[in-house]
C-alpha cells in the first residue's frame, strides 16, 4: 500500500509514535477501555502474537499461558521505552527491533483496539486519525526530553495536578517513578541518563507548571 510518510523506520533506532481519535472524538472513555488499550499495546508488541487478540481473550487459562509462553520467549516488533494513554490520543516511544516493526506493532494495535471499539458501541470506520506519526529521535538530549513530554501529558491536560501523576494509570510514568522491574517496559535507557529514579522524578516534575502555560498559549497562538 502507498505511504505518504517521510520517516524511515531503521531497526535500533528510537521514534516517538503517536495519534489521534478520527475528527478528535475520545478513544478511550472509561476505565474498562483504558485497560483494554494497555492489554493490546502488550501483546502486539510480540512478533509471534498468535492468536489475534480477540481470541486470546476467549481461551482458557491454560491455554494463555501457552501461548503467553510461547510468544514471551520470541523476537519483538518493538521495544516499549514509555507510553501514555490519553482520553482521545496515545503516545509511545518506541524501538524498532525488526524490519517494519513499528508499522507492524502499530497496526495491530490499532486494527484491534478498533474493532473492539466498534463492536461495542455498534459503529464502523476508522477510530483513529489516517497515518499515525511518528517522529525519529536523534540525540539523547531529544530522548529524555520527550519522555517527559508524553508523562507529562495527563498534567497538561488537567487529568491530574503534578503531585498526583505518579497515580495516573495509564502511563509509564508509575513503573518508572516506583523503580520496580517491569515486564513491558526497557527503561535503562532513559533511566541510565540520571542517577536513580527519585532524580527522573524531579526531572520529569520540573517543567510541570511551565507545560500548563504553554499549552493555554498553544491554543492562543495556533488555533486561533
Amino acid at each position: 500500500m502507498p505511504s505518504n510518510r517521510k520517516t524511515i523506520f531503521a531497526n535500533g533506532e528510537i521514534y516517538h509514535v503517536f495519534n489521534r481519535g478520527v475528527e478528535k472524538r475520545p478513544t478511550f472513555t472509561n476505565r474498562k477501555e483504558f485497560i483494554r488499550g494497555m492489554e493490546t499495546l502488550k501483546y502486539y508488541r510480540f512478533k509471534e502474537a498468535k492468536p489475534r487478540f480477540s481470541h486470546f481473550l476467549n481461551l482458557d487459562n491454560e491455554a494463555q499461558l501457552l501461548a503467553l509462553d510461547r510468544m514471551g520467549s520470541s523476537p519483538k516488533h518493538v521495544e516499549i521505552l514509555a507510553y501514555c494513554f490519553m482520553p482521545n490520543h496515545f503516545h509511545f516511544l518506541l524501538r524498532q527491533s525488526a524490519d517494519r516493526g513499528i508499522s507492524r506493532f502499530v497496526a495491530n494495535f490499532t486494527n484491534s483496539y478498533t474493532k473492539y471499539f466498534n463492536t461495542k458501541y455498534d459503529r464502523v470506520g476508522p477510530l483513529f486519525q489516517g497515518i499515525f506519526k511518528a517522529v525519529h529521535i536523534e540525540h539523547d538530549e531529544q530522548l529524555i526530553h520527550v519522555s517527559r513530554y508524553i508523562h507529562l501529558n495527563p498534567v497538561t491536560s488537567f487529568l491530574v495536578e503534578p503531585e498526583d501523576i505518579k497515580s495516573y494509570e495509564w502511563s509509564s510514568f508509575a513503573d518508572y517513578a516506583n523503580g520496580h522491574t517491569s515486564d513491558i517496559l526497557e527503561k535503562n535507557e532513559i533511566l541510565g541518563f540520571f542517577p536513580d529514579s527519585q532524580k527522573y522524578i524531579e526531572f520529569i516534575l520540573d517543567q510541570a507548571s511551565y507545560t500548563r502555560n504553554f499549552e493555554k498559549i498553544k491554543h492562543l497562538t495556533f488555533e486561533a
